[in-house]
């Protein structure tokens, strides 16, 4: 993984904790918002989750393990280039990691201002300290350097805390299938979003490690005469498409690209997965799965697999904000026509 050049600086990581404390300087309101309160339907652990993330990205080697979340920032990004229009001010939805930041500094935009799409500020608002800043992160390549100004933003995609109209572009980089309440969360993201802004993300769905579902379900099965969920849910083409429609959006396209990956074994399939703060967060997840169980799951899947694994990246692309129109003023005065005085009487 190629870092962005710069020298090392004692300011990044007091920038970054001044952000997280709510006293980050910016040029669009920042107000708070509660995050202990949840949603009703709840399949995540967020606290759990919260703890993954933190845990992989404190690892020496956690560049390792970011191939996927890379190459999924370049495709962003290139379609964000697509679109023949600026945007100043942007908001990184679920941010972990320096990618959609490295990707946009390494462009400029189309009137030589900021960086890819004409971001001028790319505001990096991630669910922990560590995923923003990972282990090897000490200077500020992802602070300062570059055409476009980057600053970190400690927050919950559950409760976004900007006042409505605050960004041109929101962006999201395998974030939002871990939220609880996406439909939620897609109405924040319109309503913080000015009228006529992109909102482009990325999210694993549809298919993505069915073949592990699978081999857990039997193994389980045959051990221990049940199944248990191991793999987390994930949403199809279709609900994302009618989840946009729902909140606001207007313009919707949805597609989805399939990224198969080999690995030596399930083992390490496995292991990277853990190493990219992915693994399971459902709440009614078993804490503890026999060393049977595991090791005939992973026999399984490597039988029915070759230890490849096919993950389907769903790209929501060139979705654009939309504020419903004023209902038009009506009186509740009731008015009645004068009666027309004729010209000419008539007996």
């Amino acid at each position: 993984m190629t870092m962005l050049p710069g020298s090392a600086v004692a300011t990044a990581k007091s920038v970054y904790m001044s952000a997280a404390r709510g006293r980050i300087s910016t040029q669009f309101p920042i107000v708070a918002s509660p995050l202990s309160s949840m949603p009703s339907l709840t399949i995540f652990d967020r606290v759990g989750k919260k703890r993954q993330r933190s845990r992989a990205a404190t690892k020496p080697d956690w560049a390792e393990y970011e191939y996927l979340r890379a190459e999924v920032a370049k495709r962003l990004v290139d379609r964000l280039e697509d679109i023949m229009r600026d945007f100043p001010q942007a908001l990184e939805l679920g941010a972990y990691g320096p990618h959609i930041a490295q990707e946009v500094n390494a462009v400029k935009g189309l009137n030589g201002k900021g960086g890819a799409g004409g971001i001028e500020t790319l505001v990096r608002c991630g669910l922990t300290e560590e995923g923003l800043l990972p282990a090897s992160m000490t200077s500020k390549s992802v602070t300062q350097e570059g055409d476009a100004k980057i600053l970190n933003l400690v927050g919950d995609e559950e409760h976004l805390p900007f006042s409505p109209a605050s960004f041109d572009l929101i962006v999201s980089n395998l974030s939002l299938h871990w939220i609880n309440d996406l439909p939620g969360a897609m109405n924040q993201a319109r309503e913080v979003l000015k009228p006529d802004g992109v909102f482009l993300a990325s999210m694993f769905g549809g298919n993505t490690l069915k073949e592990l579902r699978v081999a857990f379900q039997l193994a389980e099965q045959e051990r221990e005469g049940g199944i248990s969920p191991h793999v987390s849910p994930s949403a199809h083409v279709a609900d994302c498409g009618s989840l946009l429609q729902a909140a606001g959006f207007a313009l919707p396209t949805v597609d989805v690209d399939t990224i198969t990956v080999s690995y030596p074994d399930a083992l390490v399939l496995m292991e990277h997965l853990q190493g990219m703060g992915e693994s399971s967060a459902i709440l009614t997840r078993r804490p503890y799965v026999s060393r049977e169980t595991f090791l005939a799951a992973a026999a399984i899947y490597q039988v029915g697999r070759g230890a490849t694994a096919s993950t389907d990246v769903i790209i929501l692309s060139k979705t654009l904000s939309i504020r419903p129109p004023p209902p038009p003023r009506t009186s509740t005065r009731r008015r009645t026509a004068p009666c027309p005085r004729p010209s000419r009487w008539s007996i």
